[in-house]
């Protein structure tokens, strides 16, 4: 058990700084809270975090300081400044997200998510890309494609994403507006009539998990038209996004052949969404170190990242890089973490903890995590 009088030392270090925000509206933050958290509400948290969004380890912090609260910071406030600004009947603007390892470009994410579900966008968002190309679990279920010859299924993760999908835009989903433009036939018994919900076609992916893959691209081309039509906006998010151009996957044939990520439906599917030939939408990716193997961490930079192949296929884009904290975010994370009793000690120790971590996110969080 702490001290009273431990406690009340920690409490007063972390009063010295305003570290929190009541302003719980994304649209609403602005450069005066610039390094301020503010809390996600928990059914907002189960809604849009649930099945990914939140690094793992910031998921289990969540857990620890019985709260999601988020730093506001620049990055997510220059991109929101400039949706408010730009023009959606324009071809969808394409935004990369890029900086060194944990300077927090998937809580920059996270922080869009946030606002983009207040706004009233429907999310299109892939938690980890290489969750589904670079991560390989004896159980993972691959199936040569019965709709798209020469490419590879993956069935339990399309049917997951599909659920995380439903969840995220359960609200939305129940417009009546949102219906397919064309029937999809799927067997000789099974089809989806034109004109049914999207919800139907996405019940109809999550339900029969041999066809979740085609139902994920069938998906995609309904958003495009449906966006295209002025019957939603849309708000496409992708973390690890370089991971689709890396050269090959850990995904292997029976045969033992590697199989490459365009080779993969869902890549295919996923692409189709980071055009910039439909209207009415948003397209936001990041492209991260820890979405592609050791080999390939020379620079953060996107144009090293996403290869050429990448790099193309978005260009252009509008940059965002996610930085170190500056002065200002260090002190507020630090009483922040005081403030949750994460860090503990003399203030004199943040200087230390200052130049252990060089001001990095995640550096820093792990230096404070109690033993």
């Amino acid at each position: 058990m702490l001290s009273r009088n431990f406690r009340h030392i920690c409490r007063r270090y972390s009063q010295s700084v305003n570290f929190r925000t009541t302003e719980a509206l994304p649209s609403q933050h602005n450069e005066n809270q610039i390094g301020m958290f503010y809390t996600v509400d928990k059914e907002t948290v189960k809604q849009l975090y649930g099945h990914g969004g939140f690094p793992k380890s910031f998921m289990k912090q969540t857990k620890t300081f019985t709260e999601a609260a988020l730093m506001v910071r620049q990055p997510a406030l220059d991109i929101m400044e400039c949706i408010k600004a730009s023009d959606l009947d324009k071809p969808a603007i394409r935004y990369v997200i890029y900086g060194e390892k944990g300077t927090g470009k998937s809580l920059t994410l996270a922080h869009l998510l946030h606002y983009a579900h207040k706004e009233g966008y429907l999310i299109v968002h892939v938690p980890w890309v290489s969750e589904w190309l670079r991560r390989v679990l004896r159980h993972k279920e691959m199936s040569n494609s019965q709709s798209r010859e020469g490419f590879v299924d993956l069935p339990l993760d399309a049917a997951a994403w599909l659920l995380h999908f439903k969840i995220q835009n359960q609200v939305l989903l129940k417009n009546s507006d949102l219906r397919i433009s064309k029937e999809y036939v799927w067997s000789k018994r099974e089809k989806t009539e034109v004109g049914a919900p999207l919800m139907e076609l996405v019940e109809h992916g999550i339900a029969r998990v041999k066809y979740a893959c085609d139902v994920v691209d069938a998906i995609v081309n309904e958003v495009k038209i449906l966006s295209n039509n002025k019957q939603c906006k849309t708000f496409v998010a992708l973390d690890g996004f370089n991971s689709f151009f890396y050269p090959l996957t850990r995904l292997h044939t029976p045969t033992k052949k590697k199989v490459k990520p365009e080779e993969v439906s869902l890549t295919t599917s996923i692409m189709e969404l980071t055009k910039n030939d439909w209207t009415n939408g948003v397209i936001v990716v990041t492209a991260d170190e820890l979405a592609v193997p050791d080999d390939h961490h020379e620079s953060h930079l996107p144009k090293y990242l996403l290869f050429k192949k990448g790099f193309e296929h978005l260009d252009p884009f509008v940059p965002i890089e996610v930085k170190r904290y500056n002065e200002r975010e260090f002190l507020s994370c630090a009483s922040y973490y005081r403030d949750r009793l994460w860090l503990r000690g003399p203030p004199e120790i943040e200087s230390e903890l200052k130049l252990t971590s060089a001001c990095n996110p995640y550096k820093f969080m792990e230096m404070c995590a109690p033993l």
